[in-house]
C-alpha cells in the first residue's frame, strides 16, 4: 500500500475464476477517489487438458500476475451454486487454486458474491454482464469495456475490494483497537 495526501491507495488483484477462462483484473485506489486500471487479461487452459493440468496452468498464470503487480490484497468472486454441477466445480477448483497462490504469498484474501460485486459497482445487485461491464469502463474511465466478460467481472471484483474492503478492514481494525484498550 501508499501513502497518498493522507489515503491509502490500494492495488488489488481481482480473480473471476473459472477452469477454461479466469479473469484477472488490478486496479489501484481509495475509496472516494477515481481509481485506475493496471491491468487486465485473461488465463485460459485447454478443455481437453486433465484438469490437473489446467490447474497447474491457472496457478502458474496467477502466480506471474502476482510476481508482476505485486498487489496489496486479492478479491475473488465466492463461488455460488449453479445449474450445472460440472461448472460449479472447475470454478470452486479455479477459486481454490486462486486462494492458495495469494496466501502463499502473504497476501489477504477477500471473497465477493456476484450479487455484491453487481451493487457496488452498477447500484443494483441484479445488473446483467453488460450492465457490470458499462459501468466498470465509466468507473475506470476506459475507452471500451475489457473482453471477454471474464476481465470486465474480475475488474468488477477488484474496484469492489477497494471500496468494500478497506471500509472493512478500518472496522476490524477498530474492533481490535477497542479490544486492546480493555
Amino acid at each position: 500500500m501508499f501513502v497518498d495526501d493522507g489515503g491509502v491507495l490500494m492495488r488489488v488483484l481481482g480473480i473471476d475464476p473459472g477452469l477454461t477462462r479466469c479473469g484477472i483484473g488490478v486496479v489501484q485506489g481509495e475509496p472516494g477517489r477515481p481509481l485506475s486500471m493496471v491491468d487486465v487479461g485473461v488465463v485460459r487452459t485447454a478443455a481437453d487438458l486433465p484438469v490437473a493440468q489446467r490447474l497447474v496452468q491457472i496457478e502458474t498464470g496467477l502466480e506471474a500476475w502476482i510476481e508482476e503487480h505485486r498487489p496489496d490484497a486479492v478479491a475473488v468472486e465466492r463461488v455460488f451454486a449453479q445449474h450445472n454441477v460440472r461448472t460449479v466445480m472447475g470454478t470452486a477448483q479455479a477459486s481454490g487454486i486462486a486462494m492458495v497462490v495469494a496466501a502463499r504469498r502473504g497476501l489477504p484474501v477477500a471473497m465477493h458474491t456476484p450479487s455484491e460485486v453487481k451493487a457496488a459497482v452498477s447500484g443494483s445487485g441484479r445488473a446483467d454482464k453488460a450492465q457490470v461491464a458499462a459501468m466498470v469502463t465509466r468507473l475506470l474511465r476506459l475507452d471500451a469495456a475489457p473482453k471477454p466478460a471474464d476481465a470486465s467481472d474480475a475488474l468488477a471484483l477488484a474496484i469492489t475490494h477497494v471500496w468494500r474492503g478497506a471500509a472493512r478492514t478500518r472496522l476490524e481494525e477498530a474492533v481490535a483497537r477497542a479490544g486492546a484498550a480493555r
